[in-house]
């Protein structure tokens, strides 16, 4: 199976179908007041990210990160096609999510998902990814139906290595050459 993880085209008719089949999912699930997935226009706002998983043509899986503030953002839509969970594409699109926030100095990522056991898949692939229990973030508050959960990420320190100076460079194999410490660079990699 070759899964492919792209942003979201909002154009695709099919994401739409897919995404009204997730808050079908979880509709019966809990009181309306304690459901909180975004539809398709709260995933369009500008401090959304959604990002769909395919196999060929076919949409397989969502994931979402929704900015609550600067460094700290929310996962939502996290959705794989009931007839291929199992698969590791959940994982995958978390991998992929948590990838993206880190590699834009992100630093906590939170969510919030049901208490049910409809649930318990869900807060396992969480919990194997490092998330942990927390108290509500955001707008949200205590609520029996929910559990709140966040993951720190560790920060992408660059590699540094030395860099050669022109003049310091020596043509011969095998031939080498003192450098003093002050003629010696480094780069960022």
């Amino acid at each position: 199976m070759h899964l492919s993880i792209e942003r979201a085209d909002f154009t695709d008719p099919n994401l739409g179908a897919f995404l009204r089949a997730h808050l079908d999912d979880i509709a019966p699930t809990a009181p309306a007041e304690s459901q909180h997935a975004l539809d398709l226009r709260g995933l369009q706002t500008p401090d959304v990210r959604l990002w769909v998983a395919s196999v060929g043509e076919e949409i397989v899986g969502t994931g979402a990160l929704a900015a609550l503030e600067p460094g700290h953002e929310e996962l939502k839509s996290m959705r794989t096609d009931p007839e291929r969970r199992g698969q590791g594409i959940a994982t995958r699109i978390l991998e992929h999510l948590l990838q993206d926030a880190q590699g834009r100095y992100i630093r906590r990522i939170s969510l919030e998902t049901g208490s049910m056991e409809f649930f318990a898949p869900a807060r396992a692939l969480y919990a194997k990814a490092g998330f942990v229990l927390c108290s509500p973030f955001g707008s949200y508050t205590e609520d029996p139906n929910s559990v709140f959960m966040t993951k720190t990420l560790a920060p992408i320190v660059p590699s540094i290595r030395p860099v050669m100076p022109r003049s310091a460079r020596v043509s011969r194999p095998g031939a080498t050459r003192q450098l003093s410490p002050r003629r010696v660079r480094t780069r960022l990699v």
